[in-house]
């Protein structure tokens, strides 16, 4: 009675072993199938890579640097030339646009406008 009891246990143990084994199988297809649906999904919305963000981040950052040592070139520039820069000049004032209205004889009453 002993040894078909071991065997009964041992019979379950290797079960065990198996469907541990099967359900690792089953987990890996299921994380490659989430991912590449995933990566299909972003490639559709066009989401950029963390990659590509970071040089184009660095890209501005560069330029942006560039740029202010530029505008402090020229500041040091005009001031030795003796030109006033548009920042420190006074500002004038933009003409006003004016509409031309008809005149109001020619203009039509909202009553005239409701028979017609």
């Amino acid at each position: 009675m002993v040894q078909s009891s071991n065997r009964i246990l041992d019979e379950f143990a290797r079960f065990m072993t198996d469907a541990a084994g099967v359900a690792k199988g089953v987990r890996s297809e299921v994380e490659t199938v989430v991912r590449t649906q995933a990566e299909k999904v972003l490639r559709d919305l066009d989401v950029v890579q963390r990659e590509e963000f970071e040089a184009v981040k660095a890209m501005a950052t560069k330029a942006r640097e560039e740029n202010e040592a530029l505008k402090s070139r020229i500041a040091a520039l005009e001031s030795a030339a003796g030109i006033e820069t548009p920042a420190a000049a006074p500002k004038k004032a933009a003409p006003r646009k004016t509409t031309a209205r008809k005149p109001a004889s020619t203009r039509k009453s909202p009553a005239a406008k409701t028979k017609e």
